[in-house]
């Protein structure tokens, strides 16, 4: 049984804050949301290749469904899979509305908003460390944020279906680097416009 004791890592990222981490072939990485209705933006890279990542129309592609779930395959831009949701106990992760930025903040918020933290100032900060640039910045999986899709096709965030502790767990099927933005967004009901910590446990193959 996998506990918070047994993990192998275990990291608390504080509310707003940026993370990053390499999860090796069969260990399974778990993101908690730790008090609900938070935003988790997450990018996945190949660790000796940065070049292969996530894709997120590839993922949607090849499940044929619009959600991330238990079953779903994360696949790479090189058609590869990267890992494998084992486990969810929320039952909505999105991958098409993106990551927020000061920019897409102005536009939907209003220029008051023009300097307000942001997801993508996050992944930024992360992928520079690993040697990469702005340009490495792909589509992202945004855990536990609802994004219903009307029969129009019309895409609207509403509010988070997580409750404190519901979490993820994903195998994966390559060594990756994980890219984590905790989410600040407060002009948005995708944090329940109060950016709170979370937690991410990984564990070694069984």
């Amino acid at each position: 049984m996998r506990t918070e004791d047994t993990a192998s890592q275990s990291h608390l990222i504080p509310a707003e804050a940026p993370w990053s981490g390499i999860v090796k072939r069969g260990q399974t990485i778990r993101i908690v949301d730790s008090e609900g209705q938070q935003a988790v933006d997450t990018i996945f890279y190949r660790a000796d290749d940065f070049a292969e990542r996530y894709s997120a129309q590839d993922t949607l592609r090849t499940q044929g469904a619009a959600y991330i779930g238990v079953g779903t395959k994360l696949v790479s831009n090189e058609g590869n899979t990267m890992l494998t949701v084992v486990a969810d106990t929320c039952g909505r992760h999105d991958t098409m509305a993106g990551a927020c930025s000061c920019e897409s903040n102005t536009v939907r918020f209003g220029h008051d908003t023009r300097y307000l933290h942001a997801c993508r100032d996050n992944f930024l900060i992360e992928v520079t460390r690993h040697g990469m640039s702005k340009r490495d910045i792909v589509p992202n999986i945004n855990f536990f944020m609802n994004v219903p899709i009307s029969p129009s096709g019309e895409m609207t965030i509403v509010d988070g279906l997580s409750g404190p502790g519901d979490y993820v767990d994903l195998v994966a099927e390559m060594d990756v680097l994980c890219v984590i933005s905790n989410c600040p967004q407060i002009n948005n009901p995708c944090n329940g416009f109060n950016p709170t910590p979370i937690q991410v446990l990984i564990w070694d193959a069984e």
